[in-house]
């Protein structure tokens, strides 16, 4: 018998199993979806616009902080904000990159993306911020995206948020 060749009635042994799977891990083959195109939402000019926007409709102001090349950031827009935003939700996004495009911050004041984020102190991506009309956060922040239970944390949240933007109005 060759080297490296196993006969097919030859169960892998324990060591091959681990080296096999350490090179599936190690390519990030299951972190890497096989999408041609990052999906997009709408990046906000004005953070009290939108909001208020969303509080006229008894929603909250659903923001998705995102990093270009992102699978995870992806998976959560295409997966869930994309189809919530078609569903009537305010779904906006701002890239953490980004420090070129002017925005309006909830204070009046001009600012940028990046700037914004930091002061939210919104370190990870991908993270759903929920407001209402005043700019506070309305309900826990969503941070990562766990595709067990995404759909679940998502609408809990969402829930907690319009719940409060509806008694504030």
């Amino acid at each position: 018998m060759r080297s490296g060749h196993r006969p097919a009635n030859r169960p892998i042994n324990r060591r091959q199993g681990l080296v096999g799977l350490a090179a599936l891990l190690t390519t990030g083959w299951w972190a890497r979806p096989a999408w041609s195109k990052e999906s997009e939402l709408p990046v906000p000019a004005s953070l009290p616009e939108v909001a208020q926007a969303a509080a006229a409709q008894g929603e909250p102001l659903v923001l998705l902080i995102s990093l270009p090349g992102c699978p995870y950031c992806e998976l959560v827009r295409r997966n869930y904000l994309l189809p919530g935003r078609s569903a009537g939700w305010q779904a906006w996004q701002l890239n953490v990159r980004d420090s070129s495009a002017a925005l309006i911050g909830f204070d009046g004041q001009p600012t940028n993306a990046q700037l914004q984020i930091s002061a939210w102190k919104a370190r990870f991506t991908p993270t759903v911020l929920f407001f209402d009309y005043r700019g506070r956060e309305v309900a826990e922040r969503l941070v990562g995206a766990s595709p067990d239970f995404y759909a679940a944390y998502l609408e809990e949240r969402l829930g907690i948020a319009r719940q409060a933007v509806r008694k504030v109005r």
